[in-house]
């Protein structure tokens, strides 16, 4: 398996006038980190809006200040919001991150996740997956066509040559951002990589990757005309300690991913600077809701603790864990030092054998090795996996 560090840049009030500077300078020094410690990819969020949430607007800013202070990580956008964004401004921002990197993009591309985000750009929520194809039809070609016009229901776009054009060819890696199982059907359908944005447990992880599998190599029909990027990653939460109990100490507000998501999915905009959504999720953690959310640890633990568990995930044949380090009130300094005992005692095993999940990878891929379907609603939800975890914590 291959590690990647995410960055939704968290900042749960309250605030100073230096918070949102420390916070951004504090995750560069972050990646710049995993980068040295051998990390594998960086990825960074767009959103709009959803403060508290994600203080992420312009990622293409930050992964270009993170290329010029790193030399190997890739810099994947998880996601760029196609449906808030002219597809000609994604694809000359794009190959610019792509050349001053040297070619270490990876690009993810989603629809937006509330109608607080897509309303200001005039995007209807109920449009947003067909706006989402119909910005796929026209983009791609941009990165390799040196004349190329569309004309589409949502996207006009004249014959011109959008330059300049990316270091990779024809174009970065592409993901799909993925939360829900039959999306990732469609993700296998559409032959684009997976970021999975759902805690799910080892056994459903290895359901998501036979059905996305299967829609690869058995019902693949690509969008456009565009390099397919058959992989899957998913998401943890995360935090690496001595023990058990000082990790989970460590990573008190992890869940904070989960709850704002809902919040805002849940109540629409929000009249700014009306609520501390930091004190929302306090209570919201009480609730019957936010106790199934804590009872899933995660990726959170010592390091025996995290290799335990890391290797139900690759025995689901997951591509990539992707972890979220940098949460809630999580401290720079705990980050930093989850992230360097993590590379040092957990991670060097897993890079180890990723040569044999390739081979696995390529018997699927030519047809040799078939995979079962897996029925995903026979299987136990992740919030009541863990009972010693839940005992442990005086959980019901």
């Amino acid at each position: 398996m291959k590690f990647g560090v995410f960055y939704e840049h968290q900042l749960p009030r309250p605030w100073d006038e230096e918070s949102e500077y420390r916070l951004l300078q504090q995750s560069l020094d972050q990646i710049e980190l995993a980068d040295g410690l051998g990390f594998d990819y960086a990825w960074e969020v767009e959103h709009h809006f959803l403060e508290e949430y994600s203080h992420s607007s312009a990622p293409e800013v930050f992964l270009a200040a993170a290329s010029q202070r790193t030399k190997n990580i890739r810099l994947g956008h998880g996601i760029v919001q196609l449906t808030t964004n002219h597809p000609a401004r994604v694809a000359e921002r794009v190959a610019t991150l792509d050349l001053i990197s040297n070619g270490r993009v990876e690009l993810g591309i989603g629809e937006g996740s509330s109608v607080t985000e897509l309303h200001p750009f005039d995007r209807k929520f109920r449009d947003k997956r067909a706006v989402w194809e119909d910005a796929v039809r026209c983009i791609l070609p941009m990165f390799q066509k040196e004349a190329w016009e569309y004309h589409g229901e949502y996207f006009d776009f004249p014959l011109r040559n959008v330059v300049p054009k990316p270091r990779q060819k024809p174009h970065p890696p592409l993901w799909v951002a993925c939360s829900q199982f039959e999306t990732i059907e469609m993700c296998g359908h559409r032959g684009m990589g997976v970021l999975s944005f759902q805690f799910i447990s080892s056994d459903m992880a290895q359901a998501w990757v036979h059905a996305y599998y299967n829609a690869y190599t058995k019902r693949l029909e690509p969008l456009a005309e565009y390099a397919t990027n058959p992989n899957v990653a998913v998401v943890s939460q995360f935090m690496c300690a001595e023990t058990d109990e000082e990790a989970l100490a460590k990573a008190d507000g992890s869940s904070f991913f989960q709850f704002a998501l809902l919040f805002y999915n849940r109540h629409g905009p929000v009249v700014p600077g009306s609520i501390s959504l930091w004190d929302e999720y306090q209570k919201w953690r009480e609730t019957e809701e936010g106790l199934k959310m804590r009872r899933n640890s995660g990726l959170i633990g010592s390091p025996e603790t995290i290799r335990e568990r890391l290797r139900k995930f690759e025995a689901s044949h997951v591509d990539q864990v992707i972890l979220i380090n940098q949460a809630g009130r999580n401290t720079h300094e705990d980050i930093c030092d989850s992230l360097e005992m993590f590379a040092n005692e957990v991670m060097p095993e897993f890079h180890e054998r990723d040569g044999e999940h390739q081979e696995w990878k390529q018997k699927v891929l030519s047809g040799e090795l078939e995979l079962e379907e897996i029925d995903p609603t026979n299987l136990t939800p992740v919030s009541l996996q863990n009972p010693d975890w839940k005992k442990k914590h005086g959980i019901d």
